[in-house]
């Protein structure tokens, strides 16, 4: 009687190395494979699947050298165990970069025959990975503003001069429209670079995207304020100084591994839905001198912080930073939804473009936004100690700074980890 294999994995970009690791784990016996699921690969990686669970189950299932193939029920690394205590093995194989002792001891206590296998290819194929096909992928960075944002504007700034702070983040999770990370951006930059960044100086590139995406002949008039552009195309940790004009009249970075390391313990994201596009963020701001100082006292209070690695003082910075811009952009938190009527009916609202809260429930321009729910709900979870929406607000995320991003994250499996862009390409 032949003996009982079996292997785990997610499987997503099925590629020829999987092929040729089912073929060697084959050669112990009937092949069963345990897959992972699109909710514990969305916890683990924080980004969805390319491939949903029941196409990879039937792409694995359609695999000569498998005798059948399960959807683990189990999360985390470990989502097999209720897989394995269905097939029974007798052996269990894993290639080098997957092995662990939480799986050998699992095995050793079930009394499994523990295999682990060298990444090697099929003669003459190339050797494959998940992970080199997911560098072949688009690999622009984004950016989180930290403190001080709107600032770039010069509506803004010519009520008093200040900092903004933005971070570089790489794309280790999925990056949707309209959210606050400055995709509109981001777009323009892969019109010319599609798959990265190139090799230059941070400041020249960040200059030639700003210029590019502000070209005279651009319809809507807008003019994209500059922290976008800088966010992107600085790594590390940034600030620069706006005084009046689009352009930022200086520029400083930090790239201290031990503040970067600091900054990525404590910060984490929230996705939300995503800003209408019929929703309007700067209707009926009220800006003024006094408040434009408050949030240039706020910015540069989060920089001093940050520099300290002073979480206290960190938070406190960073939620009135928050706080001022909304004070200035009240639409931040309840957007107003342009060409909406009198008529208050969903019907009406659908036609309209308009909002809905996470209920449903139809938003008026009178009656604000889900938003306002959501942050009193993150708020109030425990290791949450200052919150904010990235960008111009509206709708998309909740950043927030947290006592401990690792058990934060385990904790609450939507919770996005931000990983710094350390270098300039």
């Amino acid at each position: 009687m032949s003996k009982r294999v079996f292997v785990s994995g997610c499987y997503d970009l099925l590629h020829s190395g999987h092929v040729e690791f089912f073929r060697q784990a084959a050669e112990y016996g009937d092949l069963y494979v345990g897959i992972g699921s699109d909710e514990t690969y969305l916890g683990y990686k924080h980004r969805p699947t390319v491939y949903p669970e029941q196409e990879r189950l039937f792409m694995v299932k359609s695999i000569k050298y498998v005798k059948d193939a399960f959807i683990n029920a189990g999360h985390g690394v470990m989502d097999f165990v209720p897989t394995l205590d269905i097939v029974h093995p007798d052996v269990f194989v894993v290639n080098e970069d997957g092995s662990n002792p939480e799986k050998e001891r699992v095995c050793h206590e079930r009394g499994i025959e523990y295999v682990v296998l060298k990444r090697t290819p099929q003669e003459g194929l190339k050797a494959r990975s998940s992970t080199d096909l997911k560098a072949a992928t688009c690999q622009l960075p984004t950016r989180l503003d930290l403190a001080g944002t709107w600032i770039d504007q010069p509506y803004v700034s010519c009520h008093g001069a200040g900092w903004a702070l933005t971070i570089s983040l790489e794309p280790t999770f999925d990056i949707r429209e309209r959210c606050g990370l400055s995709t509109s951006t981001r777009n323009i930059i892969k019109s010319i670079w599609p798959m990265k960044l190139p090799n230059m100086q941070p400041e020249v590139l960040a200059r030639l995207v700003f210029c590019f995406e502000n070209n005279p002949e651009r319809e809507d008039g807008f003019i994209s304020g500059a922290q976008d552009a800088i966010g992107i195309c600085v790594p590390g940790l940034c600030r620069h100084y706006y005084n009046g004009h689009f352009w930022p009249e200086k520029i400083e970075m930090c790239n201290d591994e031990t503040t970067l390391a600091w900054l990525e313990q404590h910060l984490c994201m929230i996705p939300m839905e995503p800003r209408s596009p019929n929703c309007s963020v700067v209707e009926g701001k009220d800006i003024t001198p006094a408040k434009v100082a408050a949030l240039t006292r706020a910015a540069d209070a989060c920089w001093e912080a940050i520099m300290a690695h002073n979480l206290v003082a960190f938070a406190n910075a960073y939620r009135a930073s928050f706080e001022a811009q909304v004070a200035m952009f009240p639409g931040m938190l309840r957007p107003t939804i342009l060409g909406l009527n009198a008529q208050t009916s969903a019907e009406a609202g659908d036609k309209a473009g308009a909002c809905h809260d996470e209920e449903g429930n139809f938003i008026t321009k009178e009656e604000g936004s889900f938003i306002t729910k959501e942050i009193a709900k993150w708020a109030a979870v425990p290791g949450v100690i200052a919150w904010k929406m990235p960008g111009a607000g509206g709708g998309g995320y909740l950043a927030l700074v947290v006592d401990d991003v690792q058990r934060f994250c385990s904790d609450h499996i939507e919770a996005i980890p931000l990983k710094i862009r350390r270098k300039a390409n």
